[in-house]
């Protein structure tokens, strides 16, 4: 599934090719690509005709577009990536792609935006803008992002580490006050947002932290370093495109990234650690993979049972 990294190439892309420009019309093939809209696919596509696309924004693993409909205030058409949900730049002339759900045309005629998804997980919801909670931890002289509010859905989301509202003092103090396994806590989009299971794993092999220790049992100090490699990973993962492991994680051009290359624990199973050269040992994680090394990433001891 995409994660932070791989969701904020495709903003930088709408924001280059999409912001600006004034929605002519909209084709949503089938009900499934608009389920999360409740009044339909017609409605959807009816709503956004003539709407100006203002900003593209993100918090975590969410995207929307800001839009300014000609009859309303500003709201949000928020899209849902899912598992292979992806947003193409193309030449309306362009063969349409096999699992093509929604089009975008513009009023420029120059090209068009294509939403196609293999899975059918992810979608589009047009929905209203509501103040940020997290704006204050703001600073003044910040650049300034979400000017126009948060979508309903993703008012639950906590900033993540790579945006202007994340406040790292009060991250670490809910992480703290959690019992569960810290791996776990980076995963909960209510405590910091956008850390998804790839980056976990590689955050956490960086601070030489087993995934399965107890958040709370943790100092603050060593919650806050193991933050500031997911940032750190993350921010590294941006700058070459992503990690794309296949040909569904693209940015709007289509073209993938190649951080998988660089990865040093996700996925390496049985590779020699590249810090100690012990094999990296993949387990079962909350339905998903974990991948760790066994010596620089020791194992909690279990808690002692209380008689």
């Amino acid at each position: 599934m995409p994660e932070l990294p791989e969701v904020e190439v495709v903003r930088r892309g709408l924001a280059e090719h999409v912001v600006g420009r004034t929605l002519e019309g909209a084709q949503l093939t089938g009900p499934r690509v608009a389920r999360r809209h409740r009044a339909g696919p017609a409605d959807l596509a009816g709503r956004l005709e003539g709407a100006t696309v203002l900003r593209a924004d993100r918090r975590g693993k969410y995207l929307w577009l800001v839009l300014d409909p000609p009859t309303d205030d500003p709201h949000a058409l928020v899209v849902h990536l899912g598992m292979s949900g992806q947003l193409l730049v193309e030449d309306p002339a362009a063969p349409r792609e096999k699992h093509l759900h929604a089009l975008f045309d513009f009023a420029d005629d120059g090209t068009q935006l294509r939403f196609v998804d293999q899975r059918t997980f992810g979608g589009l919801a047009l929905t209203t803008l509501h103040p940020d909670r997290y704006a204050a931890a703001v600073a003044a002289d910040a650049p300034r992002q979400h000017e126009h509010g948060i979508p309903e859905p993703v008012l639950h989301i906590a900033p993540d580490p790579l945006e202007a509202a994340f406040d790292r003092t009060a991250t670490v103090r809910r992480m703290k006050a959690r019992d569960s396994e810290l791996k776990r806590v980076l995963l909960d989009q209510t405590v910091v947002s956008g850390i998804g299971n790839i980056y976990a794993d590689e955050a956490l092999w960086r601070a030489g932290v087993h995934g399965r220790r107890p958040a709370s049992a943790l100092t603050r100090p060593a919650l806050a370093r193991v933050l500031d490699h997911a940032a750190a990973v993350m921010t590294e993962a941006l700058a070459q495109g992503g990690t794309s492991f296949d040909a569904l994680y693209v940015n709007v051009n289509g073209a993938s990234g190649w951080f998988d290359r660089s990865l040093d624990a996700y996925g390496q199973t049985g590779e020699p650690c590249t810090r100690c050269g012990t094999a990296i040992v993949r387990e079962e994680f909350m339905n998903r993979s974990s991948h760790f090394c066994p010596r620089c990433q020791s194992r909690p001891r279990p808690r002692a049972v209380r008689r």
